[in-house]
């Protein structure tokens, strides 16, 4: 296997599947968790920066991406399965505990994982989706609610099917909207809102004019490459967990965040409209640090490097790793 940032890439064997990690430097341990629809190459410029400041930085492609296994089972995504993973990636690489970063779905599994592992997890950070606590119904029922006669993606995730064949019809237009619209260089009716009924996910995005200059044509090429060959079904199957998962982890019901932790996010990420960073208030035992990102959007790791590298080594040399 070869990775395009030029770091060590190897397969590990975990939870009773393979995953696919990116790898740099010495020393504690980082595991670093991308969301959708992205890849262990999402942290291509974190690897080198945690590498060089002292630490084991591991990117993992989750489960159903890349090159890591794609069960069939849509149930095979529930939190449990994705926390397992995560786990198991420990104990394939010989360690106890490690600091879990985690961004958009990844950092929804690193905060359970701070709750349903907590003696794996020495210290949590999510970037752009904060930690919400479990609500009193389950997540769709409210979404529909909220949205009415409105589109709204996640509804439109869950069936099998639709959204899996609107996004692998085009992997490079879909890809190019997806990360165009939604970050901090498009304007904000770039995301349209549309009618529900006949509306596919695509339509609600808009044609980038130009790559950002935070994306090259070589970025966008691993990207491409990766759906065209998988689909998009496994990234998909994140979202169709969402009320199994609620389920699941009736138990957690005003469970807390005890590990150190930190919430880093793009000033324009229209995650922050629907779960502002204040969601989490009460919840977070040792919060560190909220660090919002001016003129970033969703993706903020890749949209401003520098400014998440500093905030991540930051929080990461307040840690006792004795």
């Amino acid at each position: 296997m070869t990775d395009p940032t030029g770091t060590g890439r190897r397969i590990v064997r975990s939870n009773g599947i393979d995953l696919a990690i990116t790898e740099a430097g010495e020393g504690p341990t980082v595991v670093l968790c991308h969301g959708f629809p992205e890849l262990a190459y999402s942290w291509r410029h974190q690897l080198p920066a945690l590498a060089a400041a002292g630490y084991h930085a591991v990117a993992v492609d989750m489960r159903g991406y890349g090159d890591s296994s794609a069960p069939d089972a849509v149930e095979a995504y529930d939190i449990v399965n994705l926390t397992d993973d995560l786990t198991g990636l420990l104990d394939a690489l010989g360690e106890d505990r490690a600091v879990f970063v985690g961004h958009d779905w990844g950092a929804i599994v690193v905060w359970n994982l701070a709750l349903l592992a907590p003696g794996r997890v020495r210290a949590v950070a999510g970037l752009s989706v904060p930690f919400i606590p479990r609500g009193s119904l389950p997540p769709t029922q409210l979404m529909r609610a909220l949205s009415g006669e409105r589109f709204f993606y996640i509804l439109y995730f869950q069936a099998e099917g639709p959204a899996d064949r609107e996004l692998a019809r085009d992997p490079r237009t879909a890809m190019a909207r997806i990360l165009w619209t939604v970050s901090g260089d498009a304007p904000r009716e770039a995301l349209r809102r549309l009618p529900r009924e006949g509306t596919g996910y695509l339509d609600v995005l808009s044609d980038p004019p130009a790559l950002p200059s935070w994306l090259s044509a070589a970025d966008l090429e691993v990207y491409v490459a990766a759906f065209e060959r998988t689909g998009f079904t496994g990234a998909l199957r994140y979202y169709r967990n969402m009320d199994r998962n609620w389920e699941l982890t009736e138990h957690l019901a005003g469970a807390k965040v005890t590990q150190p932790a930190l919430f880093v996010a793009g000033e324009r990420d229209a995650v922050l409209r629907m779960t502002p960073p204040q969601v989490m208030d009460g919840w977070l035992d040792d919060l560190r640090a909220t660090v919002l990102i001016p003129a970033a959007g969703h993706w903020v790791q890749q949209e401003r490097p520098g400014d998440v590298n500093r905030a991540l080594v930051a929080f990461l040399g307040g840690l006792s790793f004795d």
